[in-house]
């Protein structure tokens, strides 16, 4: 009789399903600011949790991928620890060993193959398999300068989780701070000289657009 392999679910991986509960509690517990736009965002999220969580999705095997960028996870999440969000960051250690920390960019700016990565949590990639909702890690080193993107179709959102970083020149940005970004929006981000920043991210928009989002910087324009 031929053995027929049954895939892994998120019921026989308890971590995975610890860390999406506690993705669900971060946006519950967020305050919006006031904001319709970012309270209806964070419904969104919430929502899309809830139904990945009830569906036991399959657990995906990743290839464990480090860059240069992840010798400064350990500060990371040591620092992280030490702010509201530690819950988070203790659900964040249950799974990190089996992090696929990639670039996702054709062709990385100089140096900034040094200082950038991302990692997907639940996604079209990721080891939570999902069409639904992407979430996921970034990790800047000190002193990163991430250029200015945009998401066509994406609505996003940061979640500060260590160190102190900042969109657009536009404020300074904290641990348990929610940055948001509506498709289309350019935004730009500058961290801290002395500490890396690591943030947590949602991406919300249709499946197709989700499974098909092409990561780009904005070129500048030639000089006259």
């Amino acid at each position: 009789m031929t053995r027929i392999d049954t895939p892994a679910r998120l019921e026989d991986y308890p971590a995975w399903k610890y860390l999406l509960r506690d993705s669900y509690e971060l946006y519950r517990q967020m305050p919006a600011g006031g904001s319709a736009a970012i309270r209806t965002h964070q419904r969104a999220v919430r929502e899309r949790i809830s139904r990945l969580i009830r569906a036991n999705p399959i657990i995906a095997a990743t290839d464990c991928a480090r860059k240069p960028v992840t010798a400064h996870l350990r500060r990371a999440l040591d620092r992280g620890r030490e702010a509201a969000l530690a819950r988070f960051i203790r659900a964040l250690e249950g799974v990190s060993d089996q992090l696929s920390w990639q670039y996702g960019y054709d062709k990385v700016p100089r140096g900034l193959d040094q200082k950038y990565a991302y990692a997907e949590l639940a996604g079209p990639t990721g080891p939570v398999r999902t069409d639904e909702i992407i979430l996921g890690l970034v990790l800047f080193a000190p002193g990163c300068i991430y250029p200015a993107h945009a998401h066509s179709g994406i609505t996003e959102s940061y979640i500060c989780l260590s160190g102190a970083m900042s969109q657009n020149d536009q404020g300074v940005y904290v641990p348990g701070s929610i940055i948001f970004n509506p498709p289309g929006h350019m935004h730009r981000i500058t961290v801290a000289d002395s500490e890396p920043s690591l943030l947590a991210y949602a991406w919300v928009g249709d499946s197709a657009t989700l499974q098909s989002q092409k990561m780009a910087f904005t070129r500048k324009p030639p000089r006259r």
